[in-house]
């Protein structure tokens, strides 16, 4: 139940995703990007990457993504050539493009290939095609980007982001790539501007921790020299068609602009429950932030605009040493899943609190309701039984060859046995009270009941189940339809011991006392009145007496048919409060687990919305519209296909009704504050004011946004941060942000302003570490110096160049 519960809260937070994000205003990049994924690790990283620009930027057709990896197939959606290039435009008008080259070096891990890292760097080297297929690879990703140049407000420079895993054993390519892509791209650009990427997987490595940490503690040791102030580069990357090879430099200066270093799990130590999508949003973001076309000027002294050089010279020491840069993003958003569930919750606890309303009937009309009013059992008692009308036909039975005067000082008893000898009592037997029977062992009570509700429902359709129950138990009291039926149980009882005993009494008469006609000397003319006068009189009250043994079997089995009827109802009514139960345990633990917002306020604010909505689609369809058949129906069938199937009919009538609603399609900000001003009982500390909301909204931003990277000491000495909010800068939310530490700040705060209805997110840049600060460095260099000192080679050019390990 609970799965299908989050399944349906999942389908609507998507469908509003899409719905409010129509109207986010969608940035722009100024100057054309590229993005290079180095390794068959860095695969996975494509497409969200993709998605999220496509999402977020404006003119995100125009971007190029390449990946180079070992692996014969390239992504998703992309075309490839062994050894060589692959360009693949997708079948969407507004998809960017997708470049794959495969690296022609067969890739082995681990034991087995204690070499691999050195051995495909030579590979490579070696292998006659492997460069000239590179360079046609990024000479299309260039001659790509001029096709799409008009997209873009400057054509003078690229922003190329290199993203590798750490652990890859291809990112000892990385200087070589990097510096080709940038070598072709400047012949079609004023500059070209390097970022990498370098990304740790502390989960995946928890398996293979000891070679893969060796990898990457020699990745990280290589990077250090790609970003030493006197790093220098020559080598014949640069091919032309007809296989000269042209010597592509870079003399001493880091390699990249900036390296970005970013982990599965953050400076707490705490693992993203997405994993690597965390880093992945992160990249996008960041991108965007360094390469944002500003539509209209919204800084000023409170909001100052990013600065790259401004923020490169903070990361760096006085020595010169260029700092490592990691971040961390978090966002709030209207919680659609918790209001989703929270909605359903308080639509069906109103649901129930009008099944509960019972109607002021008066026992006559319960009676009624269930067709258990005297006229009713005395009908249907009264079709059991052959008509009176039966009894003429006892004339026409045999009589013993006797005289009126042998029988006329009996009593009418021995006179009638005299007479028929067991005749009388067998025809009645088989043909009345045999017919009874059958009648009343063909009496179904559970459906005649049943069959009686349903005609009543018709004209009352404010009788609910909880009624229901009401009426058919015993706590009902003396108003109970129960009890009434024990009263009528009890009075036939009286009726059929006074009939049975008049009965007895008047057969104990003699017949010559009897009131019927005779005439003297005529004997046969004396026994036919006797006759008659027993059949009329005998036999009429038998049949009066087996309408009372009837009507109190019918009574019996009405009242164990009302029992099992009531049963019933009280086993239902189990099932819809425990449905209950499961509703508000689902909401409540969706409102404390959601992360990316607060939950207070939204039980107790959309109670009222939802009550408002129900009380308006009642007016406008009828006082018992949700109890309709195109509804949810008779609340007595409603678990006809148990608690799953009312949960897939209260959704989709929830969905119809209550959720459709334009009070659902506010924009973030408006939600929030509705919500943050919901009036409270006074003293009712569990409901957040607003500026206690924004408090603690800003808090929970802050902390979602923990840098994601583990170091030994985050408070390191050259630590310096830089927090951006994207959303609206004039929003109240905003607004506060900024006020909330105005005083005591000692970070740099932008806002990234983008007209969005859809939420806000929150980027934290933290630079100035180094790699001997990271953890991930720390742990995995004790891997790296032993697998080392057992004959395993890590890297392509000489140790001797490497910086000293530290």
């Amino acid at each position: 139940m609970r799965q299908k519960l989050e399944q349906f809260a999942a389908d609507y937070d998507r469908a509003e995703e899409r719905s409010t994000g129509l109207g986010d205003d969608q940035s722009s990049i100024h100057y054309p990007a590229v993005f290079l994924f180095i390794g068959d690790k860095s695969k996975e990283a494509i497409e969200p990457i993709m998605q999220m620009n496509e999402k977020k930027w404006e003119n995100s057709e125009g971007l190029i993504y390449i990946h180079v990896g070992a692996e014969d197939g390239p992504p998703a959606g992309s075309a490839g050539i062994p050894g060589g290039a692959g360009l693949n435009q997708s079948a969407a008008p507004s998809s960017p493009r997708m470049l794959h080259y495969r690296v022609p070096v067969t890739v082995e891990e681990g034991s087995a290939a204690p070499a691999a890292r050195r051995d495909i760097y030579r590979q490579f080297y070696e292998e006659a095609g492997s460069l000239p297929a590179l360079n046609r690879v990024l000479r299309q990703a260039s001659g790509a980007l001029a096709e799409y140049g008009r997209l873009y407000p400057s054509f003078d420079r690229v922003r190329l982001s290199i993203i590798t895993r750490v652990d890859d054993p291809l990112n000892v390519f990385v200087p070589e790539i990097s510096l080709l892509a940038e070598a072709i791209f400047r012949q079609s650009f004023k500059s070209v501007q390097l970022d990498l990427y370098a990304l740790i997987s502390e989960r995946e490595g928890a398996e293979a921790f000891g070679y893969s940490s060796s990898l990457g503690v020699a990745f990280l040791r290589e990077l250090e020299l790609m970003q030493d102030s006197n790093y220098e580069f020559s080598a014949p990357l640069h091919v032309t068609e007809d296989g000269i090879s042209i010597p592509v430099t870079h003399s001493q200066s880091p390699l990249f602009d900036l390296v970005y270093v970013l982990s599965d799990r953050d400076e707490r130590g705490i693992a993203s429950l997405n994993g690597m999508q965390s880093c992945y949003e992160i990249i996008s973001h960041i991108s965007l932030l360094k390469n944002r076309h500003q539509k209209e000027q919204v800084w000023g002294a409170n909001n100052p605009a990013y600065n790259n050089t401004s923020f490169k010279n903070n990361i760096m020491t006085e020595s010169g040493r260029q700092g490592l840069v990691s971040a961390g993003l978090s966002r709030v958003k209207r919680p659609n899943q918790s209001i989703a569930l929270a909605v359903l919750y308080h639509f069906y606890r109103g649901l129930l609190e009008r099944m509960k309303q019972e109607p002021q009937l008066t026992a006559a009309e319960k009676l009624g309701f269930f067709g258990l009013d005297g006229a009713a059992l005395e009908r249907t008692t009264a079709s059991m039984l052959p008509s009176g009308e039966g009894l003429g036909e006892m004339h026409g039975l045999m009589t013993n060859d006797v005289s009126y005067g042998a029988v006329r000082k009996l009593s009418l008893k021995e006179a009638e046995e005299t007479l028929f000898g067991g005749g009388g009592e067998a025809f009645f037997r088989r043909n009345f009270e045999e017919e009874a029977a059958r009648h009343l062992k063909e009496f179904e009570a559970a459906k005649w009941l049943d069959q009686a509700v349903t005609r009543s429902l018709e004209q009352r359709p404010d009788v609910q189940i909880y009624a229901l129950a009401a009426w058919t138990g015993d706590g009902d009291g003396d108003a109970g339809v129960a009890a009434h039926l024990l009263g009528s149980r009890r009075e036939a009882e009286l009726l059929l011991a006074s009939a049975k005993a008049e009965l007895e009494q008047f057969r104990q008469g003699r017949v010559e006392e009897q009131s019927f006609p005779r005439v003297p000397l005529m004997d046969r003319h004396n026994l036919r009145s006797l006759i008659r006068y027993l059949f009329d009189n005998v036999y009429s009250r038998k049949r009066d007496i087996l309408l009372l043994e009837t009507r109190l079997k019918l009574i019996a089995k009405l009242e164990d048919a009302l029992q099992g009827l009531h049963g019933r109802y009280r086993a239902e009514i189990a099932q819809l409060e425990s449905l209950e139960r499961e509703l508000r345990d689902t909401a409540l633990g969706s409102i404390k687990t959601a992360d990316d917002y607060i939950g207070q306020n939204i039980m107790e604010y959309y109670e009222r919305v939802t009550a408002d909505l129900m009380e308006q689609w009642e007016t406008k369809r009828g006082r018992h519209a949700f109890f309709a058949e195109s509804a949810l129906g008779d609340s007595r069938r409603l678990m006809e296909n148990g608690p799953e199937g009312l949960a897939d009919r209260l959704i989709e009538v929830c969905k119809q009704t209550i959720l459709a609603s334009p009070l659902f399609k506010r924009t973030f900000e408006e939600e929030l504050l509705q919500r943050a001003n919901v009036t409270v009982e006074y003293g009712n500390k569990t409901v957040l004011t607003k500026e206690e909301l924004f408090k603690k909204l800003y808090r929970i931003l802050e902390d979602n946004a923990a840098i994601q990277a583990r170091l030994y000491d985050y408070t390191q000495e050259h630590r310096y941060e830089e927090k951006y909010v994207f959303g609206d800068y004039t929003s109240e939310l905003v607004r506060h942000i900024f006020q909330a530490d105005e005083t005591s700040r000692i970070y740099k705060l932008g806002c990234v302003h983008e007209q969005r209805s859809s939420g806000l997110e929150k980027l934290n840049l933290m630079g100035g570490f180094h790699i001997e600060d990271l953890m991930y460095y720390l742990n995995g260099k004790v891997y790296y110096e032993t697998y080392s000192q057992n004959g395993y080679e890590f890297h392509g050019i000489d140790r001797a160049l490497l910086p000293k390990l530290r």
